[in-house]
């Protein structure tokens, strides 16, 4: 399983801005409830949004679930070294630890440490657990520093830093987003 993300090659307009701004505070939007805040016909935001998901510009909704409703007591991040640093290695291991279920998410990050990993435990047996068996017995892995989590915030609307383009600037052989 390999983790390069495509680049989606597509221009954005205001109105894709818009509801992509819309679903990243609350992708159970409707449709027509998506259409009526950008100004949209139904028809016209069904077909944006079908674009933006063939596009990979929109890569999937989610539900924001409250951590204890499901036995969470607890959040950490491993900071973890390894012994190689060839391509091999590193994609094997990002591949094989975020299919460990107690991760969140893994990063792959430069300075001492080669990865941050975000965990979730029970509790603190259960994170010692965790860093013992599937994290410090992993072949290459030289260290490992773990970090409670006392509190955190999230945002999950992304900034535009997408230039904008008016239509009479998009390159020619672009989809034409004004639907």
């Amino acid at each position: 399983m390999k983790f390069v993300e495509r680049t989606p090659e597509v221009s954005l307009d205001r109105t894709d801005f818009g509801i992509l701004r819309l679903l990243q505070n609350n992708a159970s939007l409707s449709n027509k409830e998506i259409a009526a805040a950008v100004g949209l016909a139904p028809s016209s935001a069904h077909e944006r949004l079908k674009r933006l998901r063939e596009d990979g510009v929109l890569r999937g909704s989610h539900a924001d679930v409250n951590p204890k409703a499901m036995g969470i007591g607890l959040e950490a991040l491993f900071l973890i070294e390894l012994a190689k640093h060839d391509r091999g290695a590193v994609d094997r291991f990002m591949a094989e630890v975020v299919e460990v279920p107690e991760v969140r998410s893994a990063f792959l990050i430069t300075g001492r440490y080669d990865f941050v990993v975000h965990v979730v435990a029970r509790d603190m047996q259960h994170l010692k657990d965790l860093a013992l068996d599937s994290f410090t017995n992993r072949p290459g892995v030289t260290r490992i520093e773990t970090s409670i989590v006392y509190e955190a915030g999230a945002r999950h609307e992304l900034p535009q830093l997408q230039e904008l383009r008016m239509p009479n600037e998009q390159n020619v052989g672009k989809r034409d987003r004004s639907q």
